[in-house]
């Protein structure tokens, strides 16, 4: 059994994870509404990696006994008005799950469960893969979002995205 601490902090992550994925679908939806189908597609796959990620944190609770609660899932609150908002709010929300991650590694440290940092050593190295796609996509989006011409190629690499498993097995 898991460190009580360890495994709140686990089981809080689960319904971050799907908080993620309803953000991101959020952001999807905003883009499919402004005709940017390809910035649609590109957080489209990015809300199905969150629902995988939750989808790992419960297959290891499972693996280690410990329950999952699941908690009601909150509406997305981000303000979008604007084709830079969602870049740069999922940039913000990137940070703090980050955080969360880092909390829980912590937590893990503390009590000296080492199964548990080893999990999620793949997900402090998938955080930092997110932070610099979130922080790219804002550069990007300020080099050539003013330019219809630009803003269409770009739409396009980000249609030509496609979804890949994640590469962590429990």
């Amino acid at each position: 059994m898991l460190n009580e601490k360890v495994s709140e902090l686990l089981n809080t992550q689960v319904n971050k994870e799907f908080y993620s994925a309803y953000l991101y679908l959020s952001f999807a939806n905003f883009y499919k509404e402004q005709g940017l189908d390809g910035f649609a597609n590109w957080y489209q796959i990015q809300a199905q990696e969150e629902r995988d990620h939750a989808m790992l944190f419960i297959q290891y609770m499972q693996n280690n006994d410990v329950p999952v609660t699941f908690d009601a899932i909150d509406k997305p609150d981000a303000a979008l008005n604007d084709k830079m908002d969602p870049l740069k709010a999922g940039y913000e929300h990137e940070q703090y799950v980050t955080g969360l991650i880092h909390a829980i590694y912590e937590a893990a440290y503390e009590v000296k469960d080492f199964r548990t940092m080893q999990f999620l050593d793949w997900f402090v190295k998938e955080q930092g893969e997110e932070e610099t796609n979130a922080s790219d996509l804002i550069k990007k989006m300020e080099l050539f979002g003013g330019d219809a011409k630009s803003l269409y190629m770009l739409d396009q690499e980000l249609g030509g995205r496609v979804y890949a498993a994640p590469s962590l097995t429990l």
